[in-house]
């Protein structure tokens, strides 16, 4: 009999772990063997770990330890020598196109802290409520090769050992033979060259539905992904949210080289109920006898510089150049594709390829638009979705088809297109591993970020993988897509100079079609499943958080001159974070080469990536500079600006309020603020706003928020539950400002949640610097102290209090929670699950920032009161929000709706 006065040991395979009482869950079987007992089985009844077929490799566990403390329902393992993710793979191999999805994953290693702990048990969370997914987060990525370069697409998935598991090639070798290996496969090359993956691979192939992946991919799409669907008239694309409540059912129409029509009813409830042997074979194979072109991509440039009118007769051709008006029809409309042709006396040769290939694109892409309208009239669905290898975000293949559907349906339906359309097989295979954990992730658990080499290969992977940060370096100083050539960049500024970067990239428009000009551009998707919807948002479904429209080009081309504009100046302060070495000047310079490509692609395509606000701008920044590992690129500042703005200040609303709005001037994202900067110090600065600070302000809502604190007459108002106070820079803004503010609701007995940063953005403080920063304050203010106590900020913390007393008195908590985003914006759509707790008890947000109030949420409205507080630093920003100038003020309060 075991001695029950030792810790049990818990064994996985062979690895002792002590641990005092917790289950832990490995490849979905748990074996407990405690000292001197037999073993027993722990897997739990469903499973919660991704399942792993043949294809996945054991783990390994040599060396595992537990990270965590023993309350925690599902403890984080610790596998030090597991050499890289464990992925899932799926491909779908088609006749023109091989289509790879794979997802790496990354663990959520939630460290162990008291402060965790305390914040936890204040706001109730428990790693219950975060819904038990199967997977923690990760990555989903979209790849694609011709299939006549398979050769190269196995290279691919053999140098990221995918086949394997995502195992660092230098372990791979050290692997045992595995002979059941399989991956998920789905399209006629999963027969084709099964034999091929066997011979190179050692892999089997498990043949999948190709239409029961093509709905499933689809229906996940769809349910999953915002703004995923848009529409295509007239070179214009519109994207459209639509309700996964209200998807069902829909006409789905796939063209390939022939084209099926399915109608969808649900997940996994569908079916076919036409289609036609008129579809992207027949456009191919006819061009291909009538042109001699040698590929679809040749065809389709081809188009590009053709007119029909010298093959197709039109209306007017019959009438004499007039309409056909009693019926509705325009002379302009095509009576016969290819009628000229028999009363031409010509040859084939006398006709122009361009023209060819123009008329033979419009007359089966306006027929496809026809019989699919007819088909959904059929069954009365409201919906028609296309894809497949004939679209491949075509533009004017999108705008014949959905002229089509609105001529025929006399504007009463549209065609809607998808921007995944060419994965749906592939995503529908990797559906179909049992216990994938996707089933359950909504679109606010998936945010879609794009890569350095998104401006230049559209999806696509030309060479080998980029293995590390030098290998992605040493691509962007070399290379750049263009067209079907690879070219040298050529650079923005003299060699050895860091802060301009960048080079010229090719235009769409001219002679050629570039290979990805017209192609909506596919990042790669991230798995949080920890992020939700900010619960008190009044109306989550009509929330929009961009105040900028970037759909105006004007307002376009403003912001990206902005942020071309600054970029130098934010290239020397990230190679300044990183203490100007060598190495973070090449990393420096890769940047701004990378986030210049991605400002000139979205300029010439504005809706490449996807519906595009200001915010989603920004965050592109970041990540950019995230990319080429720069963690902090504003750590020196935020640092010396937190040094010199700590100081006490105690008053009361107003002029709380004015030094909230003063502290708020201070932006490293302006320039004019940043030329204030250098002209003194932060606190001078201040000072110089305090002095200025005049009402009315120019959005003046404080009179109303002073009588909601304090009352009028004999009505005394109760004081706000809690306060969730979202924070912007670092400095002025949270020492001078946003500590002075909270400290008067704590004295007023209001619970205080300080929400900043989860990851670092320009010179914005971050959750992780905030309790230090509070600690800090706390030297100098015993209520501070006291409320920061009650939150768990100080349990690590040395304070030299002001009345020398220990104790931990009945104060309300002073909390910090991370809002689960790297952007000077914030997308309440997505927030942290702590975010999200925190608020279910708030009554009282205030937002600070032209950040998060102003470029984002001006125009939200919440279920409770809400303060907005900004200094405008951008005239454009002044101009069309308040219609006010430069370091305008704006206080504006919203009573809960």
């Amino acid at each position: 009999m075991a001695n029950l006065t030792e810790d049990p040991v818990l064994e996985i395979n062979g690895i002792k772990v002590k641990e005092e009482d917790t289950n832990l869950a490995i490849d979905n079987k748990v074996v407990v063997r405690e000292e001197g007992q037999g073993e027993r089985d722990m897997s739990p009844p469903g499973g919660n770990s991704i399942h792993r077929s043949g294809s996945r490799p054991q783990l390994d566990l040599s060396k595992a330890a537990i990270e965590g403390n023993f309350e925690e329902k599902d403890p984080i393992i610790l596998l030090p020598n597991q050499s890289d993710d464990i992925s899932h793979l799926a491909v779908d191999l088609g006749g023109s196109l091989i289509k790879l999805v794979y997802f790496s994953r990354h663990e959520d290693r939630s460290s162990n802290d008291k402060r965790k702990k305390t914040l936890k048990e204040r706001l109730g969370i428990s790693n219950g409520s975060r819904r038990s997914y199967p997977i923690l987060g990760g990555r989903l990525h979209f790849v694609k090769f011709e299939t006549n370069k398979i050769n190269e697409c196995l290279d691919f998935i053999s140098s990221k050992q995918l086949h394997c598991g995502g195992m660092d090639s230098r372990w791979h070798s050290e692997l045992p033979a595995d002979n059941n290996a399989v991956i998920k496969a789905t399209g006629g090359g999963a027969y084709k060259f099964a034999d091929l993956f066997k011979e190179r691979l050692g892999v089997s192939l498990d043949k999948e539905d190709e239409m029961d992946c093509l709905v499933a991919g689809a229906n996940f799409l769809l349910k999953a992904i915002r703004h995923e669907a848009f529409t295509h008239m007239e070179g214009h694309k519109e994207f459209v949210q639509i309700d996964h409540n209200d998807l069902f059912p829909y006409l789905l129409v796939n063209i390939g080289s022939g084209v099926s029509m399915i109608k969808v009813d649900g997940d996994g409830k569908f079916q076919r109920v036409s289609g036609t042997n008129v579809g992207g074979g027949t456009y191919w194979g006819l061009g291909r006898l009538l042109t001699k072109c040698k590929s679809f991509d040749e065809l389709l440039e081809l188009s590009q510089r053709g007119d029909n009118r010298t093959i197709d007769m039109l209306v007017g051709d019959i009438y004499g150049g007039m309409d056909y008006s009693k019926i509705g029809l325009s002379a302009s409309t095509i009576a016969s594709s290819f009628g000229k042709a028999i009363s031409e006396n010509k040859e084939l040769e006398d006709y122009r390829p361009e023209d060819i290939s123009l008329s033979l694109l419009r007359m089966i892409s306006y027929n496809i638009g026809q019989i699919s309208y007819l088909n959904a009239l059929r069954f009365g669905l409201k919906r028609i979705f296309f894809g497949g290898f004939f679209i491949r975000g075509h533009a004017y293949t999108m705008d014949t088809i959905s002229f089509a559907v609105q001529f025929w349906s006399k504007g009463e339906a549209q065609a809607m297109f998808l921007r995944h359309e060419g994965f749906l097989g592939a995503l529908g295979a990797f559906m179909s591993y049992e216990k994938h954990g996707l089933d359950d992730l909504m679109v606010h658990q998936l945010v879609e970020r794009f890569p350095m080499g998104a401006p230049y290969t559209g999806g696509k992977i030309h060479g080998p993988p980029l293995g590390d940060l030098n290998e992605k370096i040493s691509w962007m100083e070399k290379f750049v897509r263009k067209g079907t050539e690879i070219t040298a960049p050529v650079p923005m500024a003299p060699n050895g100079t860091t802060g301009l970067g960048g080079f010229e990239v090719p235009s769409s428009k001219g002679e050629t079609l570039r290979s990805d000009a017209s192609a909506l551009n596919i990042g790669v998707l991230h798995l949080v499943p920890t992020l939700e919807v900010f619960p008190l948002l009044a109306d989550p479904k009509t929330y929009e958080p961009n105040t900028i429209d970037l759909a105006d080009p004007s307002e376009l081309e403003y912001w990206f001159t902005v942020l071309s504009e600054h970029l130098p100046d934010l290239v020397d302060k990230a190679v300044a974070s990183e203490g100007r070495t060598e190495d973070a000047k090449r990393r420096g310079d890769a940047f701004a080469r990378a986030f210049s490509a991605h400002l000139a692609r979205l300029m010439e395509e504005p809706a490449a990536y996807g519906k595009l606000g200001l915010a989603n701008l920004l965050e592109l920044r970041e990540e950019c500079l995230r990319e080429f590992h720069f963690v902090d690129a504003y750590r020196s500042i935020k640092q010396r600006l937190t040094m010199e703005g700590q100081c006490g200040h105690e008053a009361r609303l107003l002029t709380l309020i004015e030094g909230v709005l003063a502290a708020n001037i201070f932006d490293w994202g302006s320039r004019a603020c940043v030329d204030l900067y250098h002209k003194g110090t932060i606190i001078e600065i201040y000072r110089m706003s305090r002095n200025k600070m005049q009402r009315p302000w120019r959005v003046d809502n404080f009179d109303v928020f002073k009588e909601r604190m304090f009352g009028s007459g004999d009505r005394k108002p109760p004081p706000h539950r809690r306060a969730l106070l979202f924070v912007d820079n670092s400095g002025a803004d949270i020492v001078l400002g946003m500590l002075p503010l909270a400290r008067e609701l704590l004295r007023r007995g209001t619970e205080v949640v300080l929400v900043a940063n989860s990851l670092p953005a320009l010179n914005d403080v971050t959750a992780m610097e905030l309790p230090d920063i509070v600690a800090e304050a706390a030297k100098h203010c015993d209520i501070l102290r006291r409320a920061a106590e009650a939150g768990g900020l100080l349990v690590d913390a040395m304070i030299n209090t002001l009345d020398g007393s220990k104790e931990n008195s009945s104060s309300v908590p002073l909390m910090v929670v991370e809002n689960g985003c790297g952007s000077p914006c914030i997308d309440l759509r997505q927030v942290s699950s702590e975010l999200a707790a925190a608020a279910k008890d708030a009554d009282l947000i205030i937002l600070e920032g032209m950040g998060r109030s102003l470029h984002t949420n001006y125009n939200a409205r919440f279920k409770c009161d809400a303060l907005k507080l900004a200094m405008v630093k951008n005239q454009r920003l002044a101009e069309k929000l308040i219609k006010g100038n430069i370091y305008d003020c704006v206080c504006r309060y919203e009573p809960a709706s």
